[in-house]
């Protein structure tokens, strides 16, 4: 029951909004009464914690597998990252829609929990950069965070707009984007 309300909210959310879904929308939804709701849990505040920290400790696991793989280098870790985050996009787009425009609406102490993880994972990204930099993959004068930062930027902003039914792949995207994050766009 408790995965079911999860899933209505993430439906209820990402098409109305946190703040324009009631917990009785939640429950309606499920054909439950809001004590059910409650019953798991406290506050449509805590299930929205719930949400954000599952959708992040998906990206983290998946991450730390890429990121502790010795036979991969660095360029293979940022290609791999990228292509988890918009490869996601195919059976998580609403969770991520959620992740990143709802987060203005934790509250200050469930906020702090989910910036922690976010934070460890951005700080992942820039060690695959620094450690590319280290060895000698990528440029020694790179400024590594707001490397880090853009990349994240270019990947996050996708799960807006892309479609992994439309004429890219989630491969095709990933390479499109690594192209120009590792090359540029000027002409050779």
């Amino acid at each position: 029951m408790k995965q079911k309300l999860i899933d209505a909210s993430i439906h209820l959310f990402d098409e109305k909004g946190f703040t324009e879904t009631s917990v009785q929308d939640i429950a309606g939804e499920i054909k439950v009464t809001k004590g059910t709701f409650y019953y798991y849990f406290k506050s449509k505040q805590e299930l929205l914690r719930d949400i954000h920290l599952n959708y992040i400790g998906y990206l983290l696991s998946q991450q730390d597998e890429i990121i502790n793989d010795t036979s991969r280098d660095s360029r293979n870790k940022l290609h791999d990252t990228v292509f988890m985050l918009i490869h996601s996009i195919r059976n998580r787009r609403k969770s991520a829609r959620i992740f990143f425009r709802e987060m203005r609406n934790l509250a200050p102490e469930y906020l702090e929990q989910n910036m922690e993880k976010r934070d460890l994972f951005r700080k992942n990204v820039q060690g695959i950069v620094e450690e590319g930099v280290r060895k000698g993959c990528f440029q020694e004068d790179l400024n590594t965070d707001m490397i880090t930062r853009g990349i994240l930027g270019v990947a996050n902003w996708s799960y807006y707009w892309f479609n992994p039914e439309g004429d890219v792949s989630d491969e095709e995207l990933t390479n499109i984007y690594l192209e120009m994050i590792l090359n540029g766009i000027n002409k050779k």
